[in-house]
């Protein structure tokens, strides 16, 4: 078997794996196990786990407090502050097959701020690092569409560069610095991703030879409910999905710590 053949086993098996870090497959398993089960006593403790689960992965308050803990917070550049390179991350762009289009999803404030960036003249160039991360295989290349759209808004074609091969921020890092030293992009770096996303990324980036500053955005503890049930009450199905992207942050940052990768 080649390298390339294993490297791209590993990805596969990788990304089957985050899905036992869903809190709805805990859920869902947890539920199951409780109508399987014939014994009384561990039936009823199983219901009751279940129903703790699903109160505490809605409860909007409880996700905001673990969020805020570990997200970034926001980063003010002084007017004068420039950086040679702004490197943005991809993940921002979803691709729909039977259209075979990408369209921009939630957390596009990466974009949008990365273009406001270069308009204030605080970065000189971007490396956009975005590949393709999806299992299944298609020619969809979210650095060239993010490329294509920052062209329109009027940044020069000559200063953005993209890496087309990273299927993940850990090949985001090392193709990067690979597309820098062979484009001759120098620092400082300017490392653009979302708030939650930036703790892991710049690890990675600093073990793989850059060192640059981080700007967060794409901020999501901050949305609050409108009263006093919404934003500590009422469970939300929104704070129930989102646990899935700070869990898989908080796994990822351990994986590479146990394995040395950062």
């Amino acid at each position: 078997m080649t390298i390339p053949a294993i490297l791209a086993a590993m990805f596969v098996i990788l990304k089957l794996l985050l899905f036992l870090f869903k809190p709805l497959v805990w859920v869902i398993l947890v539920f199951i196990y409780a109508l399987l089960t014939k014994n009384s006593r561990r039936k009823k403790i199983a219901f009751r786990v279940t129903f703790g689960l699903l109160i505490f992965f809605t409860n909007p308050f409880i996700y905001r407090s673990a969020l805020g803990a570990y997200e970034l917070e926001p980063v003010q550049l002084a007017p004068t502050q420039k950086f040679n390179t702004g490197i943005l991350l991809g993940g921002m762009v979803s691709y729909n097959k039977k259209e075979d289009k990408g369209y921009f999803n939630n957390v596009a404030d990466r974009f949008i701020q990365t273009a406001l960036l270069y308009k204030q003249g605080h970065i000189e160039h971007i490396l956009v690092a975005a590949g393709n991360g999806y299992i299944t295989k298609n020619n969809f290349s979210e650095a060239a569409y993010i490329k294509t759209h920052l062209i329109q808004l009027g940044v020069p074609a000559d200063r953005i560069y993209i890496d087309t091969k990273s299927r993940n921020t850990e090949e985001n890092a090392r193709y990067a610095k690979q597309l820098a030293d062979s484009a001759g992009l120098t620092g400082p770096y300017l490392l653009i991703s979302s708030a939650m996303h930036l703790r892991r990324a710049e690890k990675l980036f600093r073990k793989g030879g850059l060192e640059p500053t981080l700007y967060p955005c794409n901020f999501i503890a901050q949305d609050k409910g409108n009263n006093f049930l919404e934003e500590y009450l009422l469970p939300s199905s929104d704070a129930f999905a989102r646990w899935d992207n700070l869990i898989k942050e908080v796994v990822g940052m351990a994986v590479y710590a146990v394995t040395g990768k950062t």
